[in-house]
Protein backbone atom coordinates (compact mmCIF):
# COMPACT_ATOMS: atom_id res chain seq x y z
CA UNK A 1 0.00 0.00 0.00
CA UNK A 2 1.21 3.35 -0.47
CA UNK A 3 0.46 6.91 -1.24
CA UNK A 4 0.07 8.76 -4.41
CA UNK A 5 0.86 11.93 -5.55
CA UNK A 6 -0.12 13.65 -8.84
CA UNK A 7 1.60 16.97 -9.06
CA UNK A 8 0.68 20.07 -11.50
CA UNK A 9 -0.15 17.21 -14.06
CA UNK A 10 -0.94 18.70 -17.64
CA UNK A 11 -1.92 16.87 -20.76
CA UNK A 12 -1.99 18.04 -24.68
CA UNK A 13 -1.95 16.58 -27.67
CA UNK A 14 -0.30 19.55 -29.55
CA UNK A 15 -2.85 22.65 -29.19
CA UNK A 16 -5.33 20.89 -27.33
CA UNK A 17 -5.35 20.67 -23.42
CA UNK A 18 -7.21 18.08 -21.70
CA UNK A 19 -5.82 18.17 -18.37
CA UNK A 20 -5.29 21.54 -17.06
CA UNK A 21 -2.43 21.62 -14.02
CA UNK A 22 -4.00 18.69 -11.58
CA UNK A 23 -3.02 18.26 -8.61
CA UNK A 24 -3.69 15.76 -6.26
CA UNK A 25 -2.94 14.49 -2.95
CA UNK A 26 -4.40 10.74 -2.11
CA UNK A 27 -3.58 9.13 0.90
CA UNK A 28 -2.36 5.48 1.63
CA UNK A 29 -5.42 3.23 1.92
CA UNK A 30 -7.86 6.14 0.33
CA UNK A 31 -10.71 5.40 -2.08
CA UNK A 32 -10.98 8.32 -4.25
CA UNK A 33 -13.76 8.76 -7.07
CA UNK A 34 -12.76 10.40 -10.25
CA UNK A 35 -15.89 11.73 -11.27
CA UNK A 36 -17.05 13.88 -14.60
CA UNK A 37 -19.01 13.87 -17.50
CA UNK A 38 -17.58 12.18 -20.89
CA UNK A 39 -14.55 14.12 -22.38
CA UNK A 40 -13.60 15.60 -19.05
CA UNK A 41 -10.33 14.21 -18.79
CA UNK A 42 -10.51 11.53 -16.06
CA UNK A 43 -9.88 8.23 -18.08
CA UNK A 44 -6.87 10.23 -19.19
CA UNK A 45 -5.72 11.27 -16.29
CA UNK A 46 -5.99 7.27 -14.92
CA UNK A 47 -3.73 6.18 -17.89
CA UNK A 48 -1.27 8.59 -17.08
CA UNK A 49 -1.38 7.20 -13.70
CA UNK A 50 -0.79 3.70 -15.28
CA UNK A 51 2.08 4.57 -17.13
CA UNK A 52 -0.12 3.97 -20.38
CA UNK A 53 0.49 7.88 -21.46
CA UNK A 54 2.66 10.31 -20.84
CA UNK A 55 2.31 13.40 -18.96
CA UNK A 56 3.22 16.91 -20.55
CA UNK A 57 4.29 18.33 -17.56
CA UNK A 58 4.39 17.18 -14.06
CA UNK A 59 5.12 14.27 -11.82
CA UNK A 60 3.67 11.18 -10.39
CA UNK A 61 5.15 9.86 -6.88
CA UNK A 62 4.08 6.49 -5.82
CA UNK A 63 4.89 5.62 -2.06
CA UNK A 64 7.24 8.62 -1.82
CA UNK A 65 8.79 6.93 -5.87
CA UNK A 66 8.99 8.97 -8.71
CA UNK A 67 7.80 6.79 -11.43
CA UNK A 68 6.72 9.81 -13.80
CA UNK A 69 8.93 8.12 -16.50
CA UNK A 70 8.89 4.81 -15.60
CA UNK A 71 6.94 1.77 -17.66
CA UNK A 72 3.89 0.37 -16.27
CA UNK A 73 5.65 -2.70 -15.51
CA UNK A 74 7.49 -0.86 -12.90
CA UNK A 75 4.68 1.28 -11.04
CA UNK A 76 3.66 -1.54 -8.38
CA UNK A 77 -0.05 -0.46 -9.14
CA UNK A 78 -3.12 -3.01 -11.05
CA UNK A 79 -6.00 -1.67 -13.27
CA UNK A 80 -9.21 -2.76 -13.66
CA UNK A 81 -10.52 -2.22 -17.40
CA UNK A 82 -14.35 -1.22 -18.29
CA UNK A 83 -14.10 -3.99 -20.72
CA UNK A 84 -12.45 -6.83 -18.39
CA UNK A 85 -9.67 -7.63 -20.80
CA UNK A 86 -9.52 -11.14 -20.11
CA UNK A 87 -7.75 -13.49 -21.78
CA UNK A 88 -10.71 -16.12 -23.51
CA UNK A 89 -8.31 -19.16 -24.13
CA UNK A 90 -7.62 -18.85 -20.17
CA UNK A 91 -9.47 -20.45 -17.75
CA UNK A 92 -10.48 -18.36 -14.60
CA UNK A 93 -7.75 -20.18 -12.62
CA UNK A 94 -5.09 -18.97 -15.46
CA UNK A 95 -6.62 -15.42 -15.61
CA UNK A 96 -6.13 -14.35 -12.44
CA UNK A 97 -2.74 -16.33 -12.24
CA UNK A 98 -1.28 -14.85 -15.71
CA UNK A 99 0.47 -11.46 -14.31
CA UNK A 100 2.31 -13.94 -11.56
CA UNK A 101 3.50 -16.11 -14.14
CA UNK A 102 4.56 -13.62 -16.36
CA UNK A 103 6.52 -12.28 -13.38
CA UNK A 104 8.44 -15.34 -12.82
CA UNK A 105 6.09 -16.35 -9.41
CA UNK A 106 6.36 -20.14 -8.33
CA UNK A 107 3.67 -22.19 -9.05
CA UNK A 108 2.93 -22.82 -5.46
CA UNK A 109 2.90 -18.81 -4.46
CA UNK A 110 0.08 -18.40 -7.34
CA UNK A 111 -2.08 -21.34 -6.66
CA UNK A 112 -1.99 -20.00 -3.27
CA UNK A 113 -2.88 -16.08 -4.15
CA UNK A 114 -5.31 -17.23 -6.69
CA UNK A 115 -7.38 -19.64 -4.76
CA UNK A 116 -7.09 -16.98 -1.86
CA UNK A 117 -8.15 -14.24 -4.24
CA UNK A 118 -11.39 -16.45 -5.37
CA UNK A 119 -12.38 -17.29 -2.21
CA UNK A 120 -12.69 -13.52 -1.12
CA UNK A 121 -14.28 -12.90 -4.48
CA UNK A 122 -16.97 -15.98 -4.43
CA UNK A 123 -15.47 -17.07 -7.44
CA UNK A 124 -14.05 -20.22 -6.71
CA UNK A 125 -16.83 -22.64 -7.68
CA UNK A 126 -15.60 -20.82 -11.62
CA UNK A 127 -11.63 -21.20 -11.71
CA UNK A 128 -12.03 -24.17 -14.16
CA UNK A 129 -14.03 -22.03 -16.40
CA UNK A 130 -13.49 -19.84 -19.68
CA UNK A 131 -14.14 -16.40 -19.76
CA UNK A 132 -17.61 -17.14 -22.00
CA UNK A 133 -19.10 -19.14 -20.02
CA UNK A 134 -19.55 -16.54 -17.13
CA UNK A 135 -21.88 -13.96 -16.67
CA UNK A 136 -20.96 -9.59 -16.73
CA UNK A 137 -20.79 -9.79 -13.08
CA UNK A 138 -18.71 -13.11 -12.65
CA UNK A 139 -16.12 -11.65 -15.04
CA UNK A 140 -15.72 -8.45 -13.60
CA UNK A 141 -15.13 -10.51 -10.26
CA UNK A 142 -12.41 -12.41 -11.96
CA UNK A 143 -10.75 -8.89 -13.50
CA UNK A 144 -10.98 -7.63 -9.89
CA UNK A 145 -9.37 -11.23 -8.63
CA UNK A 146 -6.85 -10.88 -11.32
CA UNK A 147 -5.44 -7.23 -9.77
CA UNK A 148 -5.84 -8.73 -6.21
CA UNK A 149 -3.42 -11.50 -6.66
CA UNK A 150 -0.75 -9.02 -7.32
CA UNK A 151 -0.51 -7.50 -4.30
CA UNK A 152 -0.33 -4.09 -5.24
CA UNK A 153 0.66 -1.03 -3.75
CA UNK A 154 -2.67 0.43 -5.74
CA UNK A 155 -5.64 0.17 -7.66
CA UNK A 156 -6.73 1.84 -10.69
CA UNK A 157 -10.22 1.16 -11.60
CA UNK A 158 -11.54 3.05 -15.07
CA UNK A 159 -15.66 2.31 -15.16
CA UNK A 160 -15.43 -1.16 -13.65
CA UNK A 161 -19.33 -1.29 -13.54
CA UNK A 162 -20.10 0.56 -16.57
CA UNK A 163 -21.07 -2.62 -18.63
CA UNK A 164 -23.40 -4.17 -15.90
CA UNK A 165 -27.09 -4.01 -15.87
CA UNK A 166 -28.40 -1.28 -12.73
CA UNK A 167 -29.55 -4.18 -10.76
CA UNK A 168 -25.96 -6.02 -10.70
CA UNK A 169 -24.19 -2.57 -10.36
CA UNK A 170 -25.56 -2.23 -7.63
CA UNK A 171 -24.60 -5.23 -5.66
CA UNK A 172 -21.10 -4.61 -7.26
CA UNK A 173 -20.70 -1.10 -6.25
CA UNK A 174 -21.31 -2.87 -2.27
CA UNK A 175 -18.82 -5.85 -3.18
CA UNK A 176 -15.89 -3.35 -4.36
CA UNK A 177 -16.47 -1.07 -1.28
CA UNK A 178 -16.60 -4.34 1.08
CA UNK A 179 -13.49 -5.47 -0.53
CA UNK A 180 -11.75 -2.16 -0.28
CA UNK A 181 -12.75 -1.90 3.31
CA UNK A 182 -10.90 -5.26 3.81
CA UNK A 183 -8.10 -4.99 2.00
CA UNK A 184 -7.91 -1.18 2.61
CA UNK A 185 -5.58 -0.57 -0.61
CA UNK A 186 -5.17 2.51 -1.97
CA UNK A 187 -7.72 3.15 -4.76
CA UNK A 188 -8.59 5.36 -7.58
CA UNK A 189 -12.18 5.09 -9.12
CA UNK A 190 -13.24 6.77 -12.96
CA UNK A 191 -17.02 7.15 -13.42
CA UNK A 192 -19.50 9.44 -14.85
CA UNK A 193 -21.56 8.01 -12.46
CA UNK A 194 -22.90 10.21 -9.52
CA UNK A 195 -24.55 7.74 -7.78
CA UNK A 196 -21.38 5.70 -7.52
CA UNK A 197 -19.05 8.39 -6.36
CA UNK A 198 -21.08 9.50 -3.78
CA UNK A 199 -21.58 5.69 -2.68
CA UNK A 200 -18.55 4.60 -2.92
CA UNK A 201 -15.75 7.54 -2.19
CA UNK A 202 -13.93 8.71 1.18
CA UNK A 203 -13.73 11.70 -1.48
CA UNK A 204 -14.09 12.69 -4.25
CA UNK A 205 -12.21 14.66 -6.95
CA UNK A 206 -15.64 16.50 -9.83
CA UNK A 207 -13.60 17.13 -12.93
CA UNK A 208 -14.56 19.21 -15.92
CA UNK A 209 -13.33 20.28 -19.49
CA UNK A 210 -9.68 19.04 -17.93
CA UNK A 211 -10.25 21.49 -14.70
CA UNK A 212 -10.41 19.82 -11.36
CA UNK A 213 -13.73 21.49 -10.11
CA UNK A 214 -14.04 20.55 -6.17
CA UNK A 215 -12.32 17.75 -3.85
CA UNK A 216 -14.44 16.91 -1.13
CA UNK A 217 -16.04 14.06 0.92
CA UNK A 218 -19.67 13.25 -0.23
CA UNK A 219 -21.51 15.06 2.27
CA UNK A 220 -19.66 17.99 1.64
CA UNK A 221 -19.81 17.41 -1.72
CA UNK A 222 -23.53 17.38 -1.81
CA UNK A 223 -24.39 20.31 1.28
CA UNK A 224 -21.50 22.73 0.14
CA UNK A 225 -21.07 22.54 -3.56
CA UNK A 226 -18.17 25.18 -4.95
CA UNK A 227 -20.00 26.04 -7.39
CA UNK A 228 -22.94 25.86 -9.87
CA UNK A 229 -21.11 22.88 -12.00
CA UNK A 230 -20.75 20.33 -8.69
CA UNK A 231 -24.08 22.05 -7.53
CA UNK A 232 -25.89 20.43 -10.59
CA UNK A 233 -24.33 17.04 -11.47
CA UNK A 234 -24.09 16.28 -7.71
CA UNK A 235 -27.55 14.74 -6.79
CA UNK A 236 -30.49 12.55 -8.58
CA UNK A 237 -32.27 15.07 -10.06
CA UNK A 238 -29.32 17.81 -9.77
CA UNK A 239 -30.04 20.85 -7.47
CA UNK A 240 -32.93 23.16 -9.45
CA UNK A 241 -30.78 26.58 -10.31
CA UNK A 242 -32.90 30.01 -10.26
CA UNK A 243 -30.89 33.02 -11.62
CA UNK A 244 -32.68 35.80 -9.55
CA UNK A 245 -32.67 40.06 -9.07
CA UNK A 246 -32.11 40.71 -5.28
CA UNK A 247 -33.98 43.34 -3.67
CA UNK A 248 -32.42 44.94 -0.33
CA UNK A 249 -34.08 47.70 2.05
CA UNK A 250 -34.13 48.15 5.64
CA UNK A 251 -35.72 44.89 5.74
CA UNK A 252 -33.54 42.67 4.36
CA UNK A 253 -32.38 41.02 0.66
CA UNK A 254 -36.18 39.47 -0.85
CA UNK A 255 -36.27 37.48 -3.94
CA UNK A 256 -39.29 36.80 -6.42
CA UNK A 257 -39.59 32.64 -7.03
CA UNK A 258 -42.78 31.84 -8.74
CA UNK A 259 -44.09 34.74 -7.94
CA UNK A 260 -43.73 34.60 -4.18
CA UNK A 261 -41.60 37.25 -2.44
CA UNK A 262 -38.78 35.00 -0.22
CA UNK A 263 -36.65 36.32 2.25
CA UNK A 264 -33.22 35.52 2.26
CA UNK A 265 -31.29 34.66 5.37
CA UNK A 266 -28.49 36.36 4.15
CA UNK A 267 -26.34 39.88 5.03
CA UNK A 268 -27.22 42.93 2.59
CA UNK A 269 -23.81 43.38 1.69
CA UNK A 270 -22.98 39.53 0.63
CA UNK A 271 -25.11 40.23 -2.44
CA UNK A 272 -25.06 44.10 -3.77
CA UNK A 273 -24.42 44.99 -7.42
CA UNK A 274 -24.13 41.36 -8.38
CA UNK A 275 -25.98 39.14 -10.35
CA UNK A 276 -27.53 35.89 -8.40
CA UNK A 277 -28.21 32.34 -8.86
CA UNK A 278 -30.45 30.05 -6.30
CA UNK A 279 -29.97 26.73 -5.77
CA UNK A 280 -32.64 24.56 -4.21
CA UNK A 281 -32.45 20.81 -4.54
CA UNK A 282 -35.40 18.82 -5.03
CA UNK A 283 -35.63 16.80 -1.75
CA UNK A 284 -35.70 19.74 0.04
CA UNK A 285 -39.18 20.65 -0.87
CA UNK A 286 -42.33 18.98 0.21
CA UNK A 287 -45.72 18.89 -0.18
CA UNK A 288 -46.85 19.78 3.54
CA UNK A 289 -47.05 23.47 4.78
CA UNK A 290 -43.56 25.04 5.56
CA UNK A 291 -42.01 28.25 6.11
CA UNK A 292 -42.35 29.58 2.42
CA UNK A 293 -45.50 28.04 -0.01
CA UNK A 294 -45.65 28.58 -3.62
CA UNK A 295 -48.45 27.10 -5.87
CA UNK A 296 -47.62 25.66 -9.08
CA UNK A 297 -48.84 23.31 -12.02
CA UNK A 298 -47.17 20.14 -12.78
CA UNK A 299 -46.30 19.46 -16.48
CA UNK A 300 -44.90 16.17 -16.11
CA UNK A 301 -45.13 13.48 -13.15
CA UNK A 302 -42.96 10.58 -12.88
CA UNK A 303 -43.56 8.20 -9.88
CA UNK A 304 -41.10 5.81 -8.84
CA UNK A 305 -43.54 3.95 -6.35
CA UNK A 306 -42.16 5.21 -3.11
CA UNK A 307 -41.54 8.86 -4.84
CA UNK A 308 -42.55 11.05 -7.27
CA UNK A 309 -40.54 13.70 -9.86
CA UNK A 310 -42.36 16.41 -10.17
CA UNK A 311 -41.66 18.84 -13.05
CA UNK A 312 -42.94 22.29 -13.13
CA UNK A 313 -41.95 24.79 -15.82
CA UNK A 314 -39.18 27.36 -14.35
CA UNK A 315 -40.41 30.66 -14.54
CA UNK A 316 -39.20 33.07 -16.91
CA UNK A 317 -37.64 35.43 -14.65
CA UNK A 318 -35.92 32.49 -13.17
CA UNK A 319 -33.97 30.80 -16.11
CA UNK A 320 -30.47 30.93 -16.18
CA UNK A 321 -29.59 31.51 -19.83
CA UNK A 322 -26.91 30.10 -22.02
CA UNK A 323 -25.79 27.43 -18.71
CA UNK A 324 -26.46 23.73 -18.94
CA UNK A 325 -26.33 22.04 -15.48
CA UNK A 326 -23.86 19.45 -14.88
CA UNK A 327 -26.66 16.91 -15.10
CA UNK A 328 -27.11 17.56 -18.93
CA UNK A 329 -30.81 18.69 -17.44
CA UNK A 330 -32.08 21.55 -19.40
CA UNK A 331 -32.99 24.80 -17.14
CA UNK A 332 -36.79 25.10 -18.24
CA UNK A 333 -38.02 22.59 -15.68
CA UNK A 334 -37.82 22.43 -11.65
CA UNK A 335 -37.82 18.95 -10.71
CA UNK A 336 -39.21 18.12 -7.10
CA UNK A 337 -38.45 15.14 -5.52
CA UNK A 338 -41.84 13.69 -3.47
CA UNK A 339 -41.30 11.15 -1.15
CA UNK A 340 -45.18 9.59 -0.70
CA UNK A 341 -47.17 12.23 -0.96
CA UNK A 342 -49.96 10.83 -2.94
CA UNK A 343 -51.68 10.44 -6.18
CA UNK A 344 -50.82 13.63 -8.44
CA UNK A 345 -52.08 14.61 -12.02
CA UNK A 346 -50.44 17.16 -14.61
CA UNK A 347 -52.12 20.37 -14.53
CA UNK A 348 -53.83 20.46 -11.18
CA UNK A 349 -52.71 23.06 -9.08
CA UNK A 350 -50.10 21.84 -6.26
CA UNK A 351 -48.89 24.21 -3.03
CA UNK A 352 -45.13 23.08 -2.59
CA UNK A 353 -43.19 24.70 0.41
CA UNK A 354 -39.30 24.74 1.30
CA UNK A 355 -37.28 26.59 3.73
CA UNK A 356 -35.10 29.68 2.63
CA UNK A 357 -32.34 28.44 4.92
CA UNK A 358 -32.12 25.41 2.47
CA UNK A 359 -31.04 28.00 -0.43
CA UNK A 360 -27.71 27.85 -1.84
CA UNK A 361 -25.99 31.20 -3.16
CA UNK A 362 -23.89 31.75 -6.07
CA UNK A 363 -22.28 34.36 -7.91
CA UNK A 364 -24.30 35.08 -11.51
CA UNK A 365 -20.94 35.94 -12.89
CA UNK A 366 -18.20 33.67 -12.01
CA UNK A 367 -20.80 30.54 -11.19
CA UNK A 368 -18.73 30.28 -7.60
CA UNK A 369 -20.51 29.57 -4.34
CA UNK A 370 -21.13 32.53 -1.89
Amino acid sequence: MADIRIEHVRKSYGALTVLHDFDLAIEDGEFVVFVGPSGCGKSTMLKILAGLEDATEGRILIGGRDVTDRPPGERDIAMVFQNYALYPHLTVRGNMGFGLKMRGAAKDEIDRRVTEAAKLLGVDHLLDRRPKQLSGGQRQRVALGRAIVREPQGFLMDEPLSNLDAKLRVQMRAEISALHQRLNVTTIYVTHDQTEAMTMADRIVIMRDGTIQQIADPDTMFHNPANLFVASFIGSPGMNLLAVTPQVNESGVHVNLFGTRVKLPIEASLVEKRPLVLGLRPEHITATPGPVSVTVEPSLVESLGSEKYVYVPMPEQNRLDGYEPGDGRRGEQFVVRLAEPGPLKTGEPLTLSFDPARLHLFDGASGKAL
